[in-house]
Parts: C-alpha cells; sequence; structure tokens
C-alpha cells in the first residue's frame, strides 16, 4: 500500500513528556478538535512538502484510523479518491476528515484544493462514506472548508 496507517494501539502508545492523549474513544466535534489531534500527532507545518491523510471515523464520528495518503512537492499534491476511500474502507469507515499542509505557511485552499474536495465529497457519496471536512493547515492555523461552505 502506498499510505502509512496509524493505528489505534499507535495512537495509544503516544506520549509526549508526561502528557499522554488516548484518542480511542475520541469524538470529532469540531473542526478546531481535528486540527488539535492533527498538532498532537503530525507535524505537519514543518513540512517541507505538501502531505495529505484521512481521519477515518466510526458513526459517531470517533477516530478509527489516521492514515496518510501521500506526499507531494513543495506547492502541490496529486491525490486519486481510490487511495483515499481503500484507506477509509480498511478501518470500516462510515465518514472521514482530509487534511493536508501548505509548507508556505498559508492556509488559504487552492483551486486544485477545492476541485480535490468536490472529486472527493461525489466518490464518498457513492462509497456511502461521508467526507465531512478538509483542513488545510498553514503556519500555526488552518482552514475548514466545511466552515467555509465548501464541503
Amino acid at each position: 500500500m502506498s499510505f502509512t496507517s496509524i493505528n489505534i494501539y499507535t495512537l495509544k502508545q503516544i506520549r509526549t513528556g508526561r502528557r499522554r492523549f488516548d484518542l480511542e474513544g475520541l469524538q470529532i466535534t469540531s473542526p478546531f478538535v481535528c486540527y488539535q489531534v492533527l498538532q498532537y500527532l503530525l507535524d505537519l507545518k514543518s513540512e517541507p512538502v505538501e502531505r495529505f491523510g484521512i481521519i477515518a471515523l466510526n458513526t459517531k464520528h470517533k477516530i478509527v484510523g489516521v492514515h496518510i495518503i501521500g506526499n507531494g512537492t513543495i506547492d502541490k499534491i496529486y491525490i486519486e479518491p481510490r487511495q483515499v476511500y481503500m484507506a477509509a474502507l480498511m478501518n470500516n469507515a462510515k465518514a472521514i476528515i482530509a487534511f493536508h499542509c501548505h509548507p508556505s505557511g498559508d492556509a488559504t485552499p487552492s483551486r486544485d484544493d477545492l476541485i480535490l474536495t468536490q472529486r472527493l465529497k461525489k466518490a464518498g457519496k457513492i462509497m456511502c462514506i461521508e467526507l465531512l471536512d478538509h483542513l488545510i493547515t498553514g503556519e500555526g492555523d488552518y482552514v475548514s472548508l466545511r466552515e467555509e461552505g465548501l464541503v
């Protein structure tokens, strides 16, 4: 497989200093909660290239998996919906949240980001796996395409 999976067992073992962040059973209730999870798990703001992944969720929007689907270049990434939903199916996900970073630090979505989001949304409808959001991270901030009315 071309993507990296982080399973719940691995997530349960993640520790930073004395803090322990247990994602098993964590419900994603807002884009901000999702952004906090991503900040904790992945240091996306220091990536030299665009990285794209998903958080797979069950019917109650609890995390069942996190997958890095692919890496791009400094200013673009090419992702096929097939790759995304293959990862979601591995976790028997009912919904996903897509995410990727902009190494420039500017989280403003590009035209290509918006096109990819619409492709993922259409594919998800066919697969009965809802695309809840697409978060784009920048230097210390994020843009939620759901909050922007684009999902």
